[in-house]
């Protein structure tokens, strides 16, 4: 197969993501301001999963662009990624409705943790496919964004059994973490 079914199937899956996360948000009952802020938590949390979903696709799009051969075990952890990813409406809306409470933000911090882990088995899948001449194992490098952000969600879970926000606040230090963008794999091509 080539990589643009799997790359338009992957996009297929993250635009169904968003779309999900936003159709599950509920409109104010009110037209001012006052009746707006008792969403603020829910809003955040989309705020930020669509972020993720965002950082993901664009990842994606790019380590897709440095994969050379797909093959069958390439297909299934991009699907291991794709599933983790497709739980984090469930994740986001549990974790907004109820932003102060342990348990939903325990269980958003682990589908960011899952998709991460996925992601670096989806990186090791093509490598593994595309062999010593692996343009994304040049591009990695010692990748510190990949190999601290896994530490900072268990961080980040960790700290939600003390204070919810504090771990919130984890999750998104690492998507701003993220924000700033990766250039390894374009510069890699270019060579």
């Amino acid at each position: 197969m080539g990589k643009g079914r799997l790359e338009a199937f992957s996009d297929g899956v993250l635009a169904i993501i968003i779309t999900i996360m936003v159709l599950e948000m509920k409109a104010p009952e009110g037209a001012t301001l006052d009746a707006l802020l008792p969403l603020a938590p829910s809003l955040l949390s989309y705020m930020l999963s669509f972020i993720y979903v965002g950082i993901y696709w664009n990842n994606h799009h790019h380590l897709l662009q440095a994969c050379r051969r797909v093959t069958g075990s390439v297909l299934w952890a991009n699907l291991h990624l794709l599933f983790w990813l497709s739980l984090l409406p469930f994740a986001t809306r549990w974790m907004g409705n109820n932003h102060l409470a342990p348990l939903p933000s325990v269980a958003y911090g682990l589908v960011l943790l899952a998709s991460a882990i996925a992601y670096w088995l989806l990186q090791r899948r093509i490598i593994a496919a595309d062999g010593s001449a692996s343009v994304l194992r040049h591009a990695l490098g010692g990748d510190w964004k990949g190999k601290l952000s896994p530490l900072l969600y268990l961080a980040g879970i960790g700290a939600t059994l003390a204070d919810a926000r504090l771990g919130q606040a984890l999750y998104a230090l690492v998507a701003l973490l993220w924000l700033i963008p990766d250039r390894r794999i374009e510069h890699e091509l270019e060579h």
